[in-house]
């Protein structure tokens, strides 16, 4: 195995030789070929690398080991890879801080400085800050990470997850925040939980997952269901709320009203489709259907008199309903914010007042109203980039929220809702030694193939002139709804940046830049046109004279992953390198592994005719085509992942090898005690982005 590790970042330093300077194609470690061909739906499907899908299997490991060890031989030997580390190094001594969440007198965020290896949850009184939950001395390797955390109503308890070695399988312990000490509950299996406090303080509905054994194997996986936990009582006699009979792969969520009596439970069916249910805690009566058999995204924000309800219904730029929940129907809901020419992507009830957040081309902008809809103020003064996290007590008259830009790292602010006159102010940040002013970040729009505009922007040293042969990295994701708006992360933006070179991230279909329409042209059999919009990016950066091929890197994960996979297969005239990180690839069996059946609604599922079609046509492993010259590609993935099988990545790396006829390299780098990113401590991203960014900018021909 590989004897330190790394995550998903970028840095950019000088590199001497390219890899690809070797004449003959690597003696890569052989990788056997069984013959193994399918029927699926009358289409003959070959799979000569299904050997590699079992982890477990003793030959596997032994190939892995291999593997990790011809790539450590190539990686090891580029100039500059000591240079790289140096400044990545620096680059991540830039933290991150998260939350400003108040609750009573006080005020709960998380927060990373240095050199240490995970976030640690404090607590601010009165403006004093102590730490809460620290993982940091839980593991000497740093790989134990806080996944989740949950204040009660008057901040004296917080319920919170640990999990270890990135496998996200959190259990939940509950911490006095006074004492520092842990309660004896203990729940296991809460993977990704979510929590909502009785307003006494006395226990929360939560949701976990079944015990192995307890339901069909695989399945485990699945049936999230909502639990509810009184302080002090054993877990495992904790009532079952909500789940029974629904839907395996149903996602629920719980909120709860202030005054505790409302119960709201919203179940995600996939990425554009929700439903909700509620219950009057006060009555015993079963739960009722809010919305039930729409095919439309839902979020309810409950609060004593009302529910806030966000939806695109009819509206694919989202609107905002109020509802009465002893007069559901929907002849009385009330239209709060119409649907407007930008995005509403979330809005928080704050005592009289509600603050919208709405995204403009990628940007966010935040403003706000009253509780019956009239506008009355935008929110300006942070900045153009990502606003995340509004948090405030129900009945406040202050908002806390998130700030961060390609060159601004992290920062929560603090906005007195109370004070017409009042601007926001920044209330935590971390150190930075970097100067936004050095960098310039623009905006620019092209077309797709079928015709629609695409956005993109353009990060580059203040002053760069284009030359067409400028090292630029390509990155994008495109897809689950999830937007590539402006986020701090210096080692994927700013090393190349620093050394002349350009960064760009595309504004695909798939994502939610633009609505639910938006997202609908990126999913199922659409998914052809995120791949269209990601090589479209890439041809207009060659035109537009940013760069050449010869110069153009292309880099995404997990489903940004299979993004790059499919632009590699589909032109891999096009790059110079790939980097393709925690990947989807094998799109014909990826439904039978781990948690992928929770993705079926977004990709289609071969089992379906109709879906096979598409799916097998862009399957990046099943493209693969003999005898083609392919551009340089490092695969990285890691053992623990529990989201995407590192299966994709070693049956991806094995078909390219044997198949191409270039002597650019096809490496996998496969990580142990790690998973798809999350919690993925600083020392091991330190060492695989020395190794992304070592490969990319020596093939992009980057000088010391």
């Amino acid at each position: 195995m590989l004897p330190r590790l790394f995550a998903l970042l970028l840095v950019g330093i000088v590199v001497g030789s390219s890899l690809a300077a070797e004449p003959k194609k690597p003696a890569y470690p052989p990788s056997k070929i069984d013959v193994v061909v399918e029927t699926l739906h009358g289409v003959k499907v070959p799979d000569p690398y299904r050997w590699l899908e079992n982890g477990d299997c003793a030959e596997v490991k032994e190939w892995t080991i291999k593997q990790n060890a011809f790539t450590r031989s190539m990686l090891d030997k580029l100039l500059g890879r000591d240079k790289i580390h140096a400044r990545l190094d620096q680059l991540l001594e830039v933290g991150s801080v998260a939350g400003g969440l108040p609750r009573g007198n006080r005020i709960f965020f998380t927060k990373r400085e240095g050199k240490q290896n995970q976030s640690i949850l404090y607590v601010d009184i009165a403006g004093k800050e102590k730490p809460v939950v620290d993982p940091n001395p839980l593991s000497k390797d740093g790989t134990v990470t806080l996944d989740w955390w949950f204040p009660s109503k008057d901040g004296k308890l917080v319920a919170y997850g640990l999990s270890s070695s990135g496998s996200e399988q959190s259990t939940l312990r509950i911490r006095d925040v006074d004492s520092g000490e842990d309660l004896k509950d203990v729940i296991e299996r809460t993977r990704a939980c979510s929590l909502a406090w009785t307003a006494d303080g006395k226990g929360f509905y939560y949701t976990r997952y079944p015990k192995p054994g307890s339901v069909p194997k695989g399945e485990e996986n699945y049936n999230r269901h909502v639990y509810h936990h009184k302080l002090g009582d054993d877990p495992t006699t904790d009532e079952k709320i909500f789940g029974d009979g629904r839907h395996a792969q149903d996602w629920p969520n719980v909120a709860l009203s202030p005054d505790g009596r409302w119960l709201v439970v919203t179940e995600k069916k996939g990425w554009a489709k929700s439903e909700v249910y509620f219950k009057d805690l006060l009555k015993n009566e079963g739960f009722n259907a809010l919305v039930e058999n729409v095919n439309a995204h839902f979020t309810v924000v409950p609060r004593d008199d009302r529910f806030y309800v966000l939806t695109n219904e009819k509206a694919p730029r989202y609107k905002l309903m109020s509802v009465e929940p002893q007069k559901p129907q929907r002849e009385n809901w009330k239209e709060i914010i119409p649907e407007g020419k930008d995005v509403l992507e979330a809005a928080a009830p704050i005592g009289k007042k509600i603050v919208a957040l709405f995204q403009r081309s990628a940007t966010s902008h935040l403003a706000v109203y009253d509780k019956e809809g009239k506008l009355l103020k935008p929110i300006s003064g942070v900045g153009i980039g990502s606003v995340s996290g509004l948090s405030g007590e129900a009945n406040g008259d202050e908002i806390f929220f998130g700030f961060q830009s390609y060159t601004q790292p992290p920062g929560i602010f603090r906005f007195d809702l109370s004070d017409r006159a009042a601007e926001p102010r920044l209330w935590q940040s971390v150190k930075s030694a970097i100067d936004p002013a050095a960098f310039a970040v623009e905006q620019v729009k092209y077309p797709s193939e079928d015709g629609t505009s695409i956005t993109m922007f353009i990060i580059s040293k203040k002053g760069h002139k284009k030359d067409g042969k400028t090292p630029t990295v390509l990155y994008g994701y495109g897809g689950f709804n999830i937007s590539m708006t402006p986020t701090f992360n210096p080692a994927r933006f700013l090393t190349i940046v620093e050394q002349g070179g350009i960064m760009a991230v595309a504004n695909l279909r798939g994502g939610s830049e633009y609505g639910e329409e938006w997202h609908r042209a990126g999913m199922l059999d659409k998914k052809q046109n995120v791949f269209d919009d990601f090589i479209a990016a890439a041809e207009y950066l060659v035109k537009e004279k940013f760069t050449d091929k010869d110069h153009l890197a292309i880099m995404g994960g997990s489903n940004g992953g299979l993004l790059v996979g499919a632009a590699l297969t589909q032109r891999p005239d096009l790059f110079k390198a790939v980097h393709c990180a925690v990947p989807l690839l094998d799109m014909v069996r990826y439904h039978k592994f781990l948690i992928a059946k929770l993705w079926i609604p977004e990709y289609g599922s071969s089992e379906n005719a109709d879906d096979f079609k598409w799916l097998h046509a862009y399957s990046p492993y099943h493209r693969v085509k003999d005898g083609t010259t392919y551009p340089a590609v490092l695969i990285t993935t890691a053992e623990s992942d529990s989201r995407v099988d590192p299966l994709h990545a070693r049956k991806m790396a094995a078909r390219l090898q044997a198949a191409t006829a270039s002597a650019n390299p096809i490496l996998v780098r496969i990580e142990e005690k790690a998973g798809h990113g999350a919690g993925k401590p600083r020392a091991k991203v330190l060492e695989e982005q020395a190794d992304v960014w070592s490969f990319l900018l020596a093939e992009l021909g980057v000088k010391p």
